[in-house]
């Protein structure tokens, strides 16, 4: 009569650990890895490691290269593809704009880009009489808002110049770029820097301060800012933004290189 070893609960999410943390050790990497880096940086030893790696690429979620190292798999990617369809940016990013909301003082907003607009998409609202409200599903010039203008200089410069071309620049305020110039060193520069600032070019009296959102395959899908009256904004802000963005990318599935 043949007989059938246990599998212990514990042991059982044991192994899921250790399978997690390979795959996360790959996702890190920009190109295939060796078994020898896989198991000093997950801290398994390297027997384990190709138990565990081996099993993965029979079930598809890994796949050895040529040269013997590992990748992530088709079938990972066709998963992450399905989860990125049905996702809800909306209800991923509320409970870390709630909590940027707190401990800033101020309003966080979720935007999308539709055209040459971006979107209100979602709000976590001040718990404050005197605030900066904006009403979900109203729309802005990409050059007026700082996620807008993210987003323009991520495009580079020749789409800097055709939004400025289709657009004409409207001015919203005495501070709006007007000039192509301007706002695409402001673009360009906010790019680099990973963040950018609306300095009263939308609506006099409200500064904001913006990041950008990407999913698994690295394009942005959404921006996240905060907006406060202008004397209420501080600098120092700019860190808190960048770092609940790339946790929301996170979420969504982005790994940077």
């Amino acid at each position: 009569m043949a007989t059938h070893t246990k599998i212990e609960p514990s042991n059982s999410i044991q192994v899921i650990e250790r399978l997690a943390r390979l795959l996360d050790v790959i996702a890190a990497h920009e190109d295939a890895v060796s078994l020898k880096i896989l198991s000093a940086e997950t801290g398994l030893h390297p027997s384990t490691a190709f138990r565990i790696l081996s099993s993965l690429a029979e079930q598809g979620f890994v796949e050895r290269t040529t040269r013997g190292n590992y990748q992530l798999g088709v079938k990972l990617m066709q998963l992450g593809s399905r989860v990125n369809a049905s996702v809800d940016i909306r209800k991923v990013a509320l409970p870390l704009m709630e909590k940027l909301r707190d401990q800033l003082g101020e309003t966080v907003n979720l935007t999308v880009r539709e055209g040459d607009e971006v979107v209100y998409i979602e709000r976590a609202l001040a718990k404050r009489m005197i605030r900066v409200e904006q009403v979900i599903g109203s729309r802005a010039p990409m050059h007026v808002t700082a996620v807008g203008k993210l987003m323009l200089g991520e495009l580079g410069e020749a789409a800097c110049r055709s939004y400025a071309k289709r657009s004409r620049l409207p001015a919203y305020t005495i501070n709006t770029h007007t000039k192509v110039t301007s706002l695409l060193q402001d673009c360009v520069t906010s790019a680099k820097r990973g963040y950018a600032l609306d300095n009263e070019e939308a609506e006099l009296g409200v500064g904001c301060i913006g990041a950008l959102m990407r999913d698994a395959s690295g394009h942005v899908v959404a921006g996240l800012s905060v907006s406060a009256p202008i004397e209420r904004r501080r600098d120092e802000w700019t860190e808190q933004v960048m770092d609940t963005a790339a946790q929301l990318s996170l979420l969504l599935g982005y790994h940077p290189a």
